[in-house]
């Protein structure tokens, strides 16, 4: 244990004491581990496993086929994206949820390249993807590149600005790098993209829920996300797909379905598309996992995402400065920017044997996770991780990595 433990655990038990979020851990189920994962798994909400079995039972058992009607399975992906709406600065009426991130970074892609080519014709034959994001979304880019005869060009999102031209269609970046925590800066790259005449798509995978993200007030044109991280929706839960009310008649989905036909129940050969954010759609919705999710959203009663976002940067300069503290300096290196503008909600950590190290940590009730091939992840859920967790998170870190 280093000297600064007891001061510092005497300033967790001070910040704790004034948290406003602190009754909000409540609502989850927790156990006595530091759980520092939501940026890959979110905990399980109190109110889930209840609502979960009334709809197995009940609605499931014994409505079935009325539920689709008398229980609103029908509505739900309109009504939930409804209730993610005000967490990413949104209007209603925008969101629909429903298939996976993948599937929907797949449609808003290919939808943006056919709004260019409706502008420009052939003129706009370059995608950009940001040369740092998750793998998935490399790999749809290419092959929407592909399916619609573009060049795909690799870019880090700094690169962006510098990078677009009268070629550019379109552009998929993501707001925070998923290993290092980086916030990238939406705002001021989507007006580039749109004063270039391309059209923004944004992967909101590790911010929503843990940032104010603007989608209405900067102008972004698609977006896309999970709600099994800062969202708690539960493992597999169904994603989401942000299309602003301005392209909404334009979005040409490359995967039309039944659910997304102006006539779903009409069953005609030839497909006309639903007005608004349905056009999202495509199959049947996936309906217990879309209902967990929108009882995983009850947890956001009275809690607004800026206060959450308040919390998460004190949360993670804490961290910082009890790792500064208690860990030997030669052994760890943040990639994580101090700037509080360019910074998520996780803590990552360069670390030579990261692997072995996430084990022990485990082992010893901290739960992170390792990234190949040196990274420590640290992702921190405002609504149940407090001070005291953090503490504990960086003090247990310096004892293993001390030995």
């Amino acid at each position: 244990m280093s000297e600064r433990a007891p001061e510092l655990a005497f300033k967790a038990a001070e910040l704790d004491a004034g948290d406003q979020l602190a009754p909000v851990r409540g609502r989850f189920v927790l156990d006595d581990a530091v759980y520092l994962d939501g940026n890959s798994l979110g905990a399980l909400p109190a109110a889930v496993p209840g609502r979960v079995e009334d709809v197995v039972r009940r609605q499931w058992g014994e409505l079935r086929i009325r539920s689709w009607d008398e229980s609103g399975w029908w509505t739900a992906p309109e009504r939930i994206g409804d209730r993610i709406a005000p967490l990413l600065g949104a209007a209603a009426g925008q969101i629909v949820v429903g298939d996976s991130t993948s599937v929907n970074v797949f449609k808003a892609l290919v939808a943006a390249v056919r709004m260019a080519q409706e502008d420009s014709g052939d003129a706009r034959d370059e995608i950009l993807v940001d040369a740092t994001t998750f793998p998935t979304d490399g790999y749809i880019a290419a092959s929407a590149a592909r399916l619609t005869g573009r060049t795909l060009r690799p870019v880090t999102p700094r690169e962006v600005p510098g990078a677009l031209s009268s070629r550019t269609a379109a552009v998929l970046l993501n707001h925070v790098d998923y290993r290092t925590g980086r916030l990238h800066d939406l705002p001021s790259l989507t007006a580039a993209v749109r004063e270039a005449g391309a059209y923004a798509v944004w992967d909101l995978c590790h911010s929503a829920g843990a940032l104010p993200v603007g989608l209405d007030a900067h102008g972004v044109d698609l977006a896309v996300g999970c709600t099994y991280k800062y969202l708690n929706g539960g493992p597999g839960s169904p994603a989401y797909l942000y299309v602003r009310h301005g392209l909404q008649e334009r979005f040409d989905s490359p995967l039309p379905g039944w659910n997304s036909h102006a006539e779903p129940f009409g069953m005609r050969p030839s497909y006309e598309a639903a007005p608004g954010a349905v056009r999202g759609r495509v199959g049947t919705p996936d309906i217990l996992s879309m209902l967990a999710l929108e009882a995983a959203l009850d947890v956001w009663d009275g809690v607004t995402i800026e206060a959450v976002r308040a919390k998460s940067l004190a949360l993670t300069d804490f961290f910082l400065q009890c790792v500064a503290a208690q860990v030997p300096e030669e052994r760890v290196e943040s990639l994580t920017p101090l700037a509080h503008a360019e910074r998520g909600s996780q803590v990552a950590l360069r670390c030579a044997d990261a692997g072995d190290v996430m084990e022990r940590l485990v082992e010893r009730g901290v739960v992170g996770d390792f990234r190949h091939p040196d990274v420590l992840r640290f992702g921190f859920t405002p609504l149940y991780v407090g001070f005291g967790d953090v503490e504990r998170a960086a003090r247990v870190l310096g004892e293993v990595l001390a030995r």
